[in-house]
């Protein structure tokens, strides 16, 4: 719902690009930053008790986005959401990867997983428009953060049994830690460091571009309403996407997916910038589906090159150079688009994905079946 926000936020405090992409940078930049100390905590604490944990602290730090009278304590607030969001993604695909052992299944297991989150992306940006609208944004983010906390005190009272009484006394949140706390090398790992440059590329496009599409839209006449419709049309595809192309891959083989998943973003990206408002309305769910369709590809194909021992490093390595990458590319892409222009920029992120094609090379061998 970030991207709803960013809009109003220039507005409000009079931010250029780059410092618009700066805020989006110090979410995603905490978030990328802890993924590896996440696993290793999880260790101590153990994992679910720890998603606990990040999810409410990032749903009081949208509580308190409300509250953030200056760009510099904004910015300290996102700093709190991207630190406890960081828990998120390597504990439960480490969570996943451990429940399911045969390769296809895991993969389904994983994009399932995937499409999870994207019900959030799916309600959350058009409920934050809708609360503007009737509202204003810091009323919007008090609703929202206080239905965040409500949602993680029932999620504690109905799965504590389970989860805190069985996982974090048995030890299986440690079981597929490494060996000797061994670092994942190049030697033996090369196609798991190219599968992660590819994510790197896939992940600084959507970031990017994510940060950008609202105001297109609004170069094209939109209104914060239909900001949040577009939105949740891309989220609804990208929700589509992550499963779809998670069975895909199982299918056509992940080489191909990732292929055509990537090529078919760029086209659809240079749609949005030359069609008018309803034309890129109409484009939405298909950018969704191949800008977040990739991904599902991508991190389901993590547990098939490292060993059972390095699965849970992997995955933390392979989020923290992704979302990393996801968290710099705004700030990039806002000091460009400040030079030369926003559509100009949002034309470099088309041709940035394409270079993720070449990157499948090594992998052909691997994953083309």
């Amino acid at each position: 719902m970030l991207y709803v926000f960013f809009p109003i936020w220039q507005g409000v405090f009079g931010l250029s690009f780059a410092e618009v992409g700066f805020l989006k940078t110090l979410f995603s930049g905490t978030m990328a930053l802890f993924q590896i100390p996440a696993g290793m905590l999880a260790n101590r604490v153990g994992e679910f008790k720890l998603l606990l944990i990040g999810t409410v602290m990032t749903s009081f730090a949208v509580i308190f986005y409300g509250l953030g009278t200056t760009p510099i304590l904004l910015g300290c607030l996102l700093v709190i959401g991207g630190f406890g969001s960081s828990v998120q993604h390597p504990l439960s695909s480490s969570l996943i990867s451990s429940a399911y052992q045969e390769n296809r299944k895991r993969r389904i297991a994983l994009s399932t997983y995937n499409v999870s989150g994207d019900f959030g992306k799916l309600l959350l940006p058009s409920a934050a428009a809708f609360l503007i609208t009737q509202f204003d944004w810091q009323t919007a983010c008090h609703i929202l953060g206080i239905f965040g906390v409500i949602i993680t005190i029932f999620l504690y009272f109905t799965s504590k049994t389970h989860y805190l009484g069985k996982l974090s006394t048995t030890g299986e949140d440690t079981e597929v830690s490494p060996k000797g706390g061994q670092f994942i090398g190049w030697n033996g790992n090369q196609l798991f460091w190219v599968l992660s440059t590819i994510g790197v590329f896939d992940s600084a496009t959507r970031m990017g571009f994510l940060m950008f599409f609202p105001f297109l839209l609004q170069g094209k006449g939109a209104d914060i309403t239909l900001v949040g419709l577009a939105l949740t049309l891309v989220f609804a595809g990208g929700a589509t996407g992550k499963f779809v192309c998670g069975v895909l891959a199982t299918r056509l083989g992940a080489l191909r997916t990732i292929i055509t998943t990537e090529s078919l973003t760029a086209l659809c990206i240079y749609g949005i910038i030359i069609l008018p408002l309803y034309g890129a309305l109409v484009l939405a769910p298909l950018l969704g589906l191949a800008l977040n369709g990739t991904s599902s590809v991508l991190y389901g194909s993590v547990p098939e090159l490292v060993s059972v021992n390095h699965q849970k490093q992997a995955f933390a390595i392979f989020y923290t150079a992704t979302i990393g990458a996801g968290s710099i590319s705004p700030f990039l892409y806002g000091i460009i688009s400040d030079a030369i222009g926003l559509k100009a920029t949002v034309m470099i992120i088309a041709v940035v994905v394409l270079l993720t094609i070449p990157l499948t090379l090594p992998l052909r061998k691997k994953l083309a079946d």
